[in-house]
């Protein structure tokens, strides 16, 4: 059964996190706030940057980094802290997750600039969410059911990454 990473696997995950943020500072020669690094993400994702009003945290997948330590090491810890970065230095609301500032961070760290893994999940937890069918001008689209709700209310709009289209609730 596996189990997720301990007290030193997750120090020296936090220590790999600050280290990438004093390469970012000696990259763009300034000074950034140090951000919460948590081991509290489930599912599918190894990392994720969030956001919410004026707080920033890291956080991990304890799950999926006992699996798949090392590639995780490498890949996740930079990968999540490039999108701090880049959130911090290109405050505007134009810059891309994935775009090119965040790309050319990656390079500067040395991490490969890919940007999902495609790695066996078997033994990790995960939460199964429903999806809805939409569709665009080119596809069909599997919504998540959290998407498929933040629609429903009228909160956001969401479009294809190839046409650009409106995504419609299939009936």
């Amino acid at each position: 059964m596996l189990q997720p990473i301990g007290a030193l696997e997750k120090k020296q995950v936090t220590e790999a996190t600050e280290r990438y943020i004093d390469q970012a500072e000696a990259i763009f020669d300034r000074r950034y706030k140090r951000v919460p690094v948590l081991f509290d993400l489930k599912g599918r994702s190894a990392g994720m940057f969030k956001i919410h009003g004026e707080s920033r945290v890291i956080r991990y997948n304890p799950w999926i980094f006992a699996k798949y330590y090392e590639e995780n090491l490498r890949d996740t810890v930079p990968h999540e802290v490039a999108h701090f970065i880049v959130h911090e230095t290109y405050p505007r609301r134009g810059t891309r997750p994935h775009g090119p500032e965040w790309q050319d961070l990656m390079l500067r760290f040395g991490a490969d600039p890919a940007v999902t893994f495609d790695l066996d999940l078997e033994g990790v937890p995960q939460r199964k969410q429903s999806t809805h069918r939409y569709h665009c001008g080119c596809q069909l689209h599997d919504v998540s059911a959290t998407r498929h709700n933040r629609m429903k209310r009228g909160r956001v709009n969401y479009h294809c990454v190839i046409c650009d289209g409106r995504l419609v609730y299939l009936d």
